[in-house]
């Protein structure tokens, strides 16, 4: 059973989030909700999540590593990359 559907038959509010564009609408309206909140996110699990704070020298030896891999992880480099410069650079990070 999905974790937001288990939220609902407990009494507390589901919400699922398969678009990244609503992730920011789904956080606003968890956060409005005057019970808790189960938010349940789908990600694509082939890009690895990223702590909130790193160091050059751990994002230079984590590009590293997924560059000795194979040819299909060029999508999760890119991804990845993606991550790392939306959280450091200025703008709309839809």
């Amino acid at each position: 059973m999905p974790y937001h559907k288990f939220a609902e038959l407990i009494g507390l509010k589901g919400l699922y989030v398969d678009d990244p564009a609503q992730v920011g609408p789904a956080w606003d309206e968890a956060l409005a909700s005057p019970v808790p909140v189960v938010l349940e996110v789908k990600t694509d699990p082939e890009v690895p999540p990223l702590p909130p704070f790193f160091t050059l020298e751990q994002v230079k030896n984590f590009m590293s590593m997924l560059g000795k891999g194979d040819s299909k992880e060029r999508h999760l480099l890119a991804d990845t990359a993606r991550q790392v410069l939306s959280s450091v650079l200025p703008g709309d990070r839809t």
